[in-house]
């Protein structure tokens, strides 16, 4: 693996030299850093909200677990043709209009949410947060990227694979808690969401832009996949642990909800909530203890954790247990965390500012393939199979995946 020097000063600073224009001050980039940052885990937050809510809805509105699949699945694929689309429009408009056209989006989906009583809301309100999820994901990882303190992309790496994690286990928590507690959870959950995303949109008027504003915005608006070619074979090497821990990120936030109640007993919402909370929130707080580490050692750790996670999880599956599946959550979430931030870790120095958002898009747009390809075929074998079924070939699918990167991570010694 070839590796380069590390960057120490931000990218925006050493335009403005470069220009000979006054640059931003120091506070302004902390400020961006740092809005960058908090508007990942804000995104994130929207992603795992509606999980909890879908046995609910669906008892209401009156679907099943082939329309949860469904929803999930307009979601990820509008986020995967964005990704495609527009993933790298942030390096040749800017990272500040995306993100501001990208959180009203947000916004409109989750005040869509916040009124959903029929089918075809869910699905709008999906769409919508497809696309702002897209514009966003890629821009703003490039971001905190370019706004590094003092250039540090290992910083800006740990990050961006810190964020995702932090959202996403905040949002089912949330979720499942004010589902047991309030009289109109719905009101409760994506009214604030909604205001947020509307603040964060004005506020990324006050960040600096960072981008390297290259022509050819339109040209740009075509289906392609562009990853530097100093990171090309490692990338690829890495596919496998990035697809076995978003894959089952897909399957918590789809089914998790439904896995729980039905074939673990836990009525409460707060359980429901809990098992996803857990694999992103453990992930996010293994990957910040394993900082230090190398890169190496991250992926290595993390796809080990992830197959022994998966293996005990369907062993709880087996014996009924709820406790003992939500402490098998917790060893797959150290899987979770660890082996993307390793992944991120080990090829985020090393793409050029020019390319950032569109390597970031690519590497996004793999995750949430695994993401979602594998959580909708597992809702529509619900109906045939049964839930429990489609949860023990899921887990032999990740295991194999995750003992695959393991070894392939293990055999290269750099």
């Amino acid at each position: 693996m070839t590796t380069t020097q590390p960057i120490t000063t931000p990218p925006v600073v050493e335009r403005a030299k470069r220009d000979g224009t006054p640059g931003p001050t120091a506070r302004r980039i902390r400020f961006g850093f740092v809005l960058a940052i908090v508007a990942q885990i804000a995104m994130m937050i929207a992603a795992s909200a509606p999980s909890p809510f879908y046995p609910v809805l669906a008892q209401d509105i009156g679907f099943d677990a082939i329309v949860i699949a469904a929803v999930f699945a307009v979601y990820a694929i509008v986020l995967l043709l964005t990704l495609l689309t527009a993933g790298s429009l942030s390096d040749h408009i800017g990272r500040r209009p995306v993100a501001i056209v990208g959180f009203l989006l947000l916004a409109a989906s989750t005040f869509l949410f916040w009124h959903a009583d029929a089918v075809a809301l869910l699905f709008l309100a999906r769409i919508l947060q497809g696309f702002a999820t897209g514009l966003l994901i890629s821009a703003l990882s490039a971001a905190v990227l370019d706004l590094a303190p003092g250039g540090r992309a290992r910083t800006a790496a740990l990050w961006n694979a810190l964020s995702p994690g932090i959202g996403l286990a905040v949002g089912a928590l949330l979720s499942g808690v004010i589902l047991d507690l309030a009289d109109a959870p719905l009101l409760d959950v994506f009214a604030p969401l909604t205001v947020t995303y509307v603040v964060l949109a004005a506020l990324f008027l006050l960040a600096p832009e960072t981008a390297p504003l290259r022509p050819g915005a339109w040209a740009s608006l075509s289906f392609r996949l562009s990853i530097p070619s100093a990171i090309r074979a490692d990338f690829w090497r890495a596919a496998p642990a990035v697809v076995a821990g978003w894959a089952t990120g897909g399957l918590f936030l789809s089914l998790g909800a439904n896995i729980v109640h039905n074939e673990l007993g836990g009525t409460a919402h707060l359980w429901q909530g809990l098992a996803p909370a857990m694999l992103a929130g453990v992930g996010a707080i293994t990957a910040f203890v394993m900082r230090r580490r190398s890169p190496r050692t991250s992926v290595v750790f993390g796809t080990a954790a992830l197959a022994v996670g998966t293996a005990l999880s369907l062993v709880a599956l087996g014996v009924g247990s709820l406790p003992f599946y939500l402490a098998a959550t917790a060893v797959t979430g150290m899987g979770f965390g660890t082996a993307f931030s390793g992944v991120v870790a080990s090829l985020a120095p090393r793409i050029p500012a020019t390319q950032r958002a569109d390597t970031f898009a690519v590497i996004y747009l793999l995750a949430y393939l695994a993401f979602g390809v594998p959580a909708v075929i597992a809702g529509a074998l619900v109906g045939v199979v049964g839930l429990a079924a489609v949860c023990v070939g899921y887990g032999v699918v990740v295991i194999a995946l995750a003992v695959v990167a393991l070894v392939s991570r293990v055999r290269r010694a750099d």
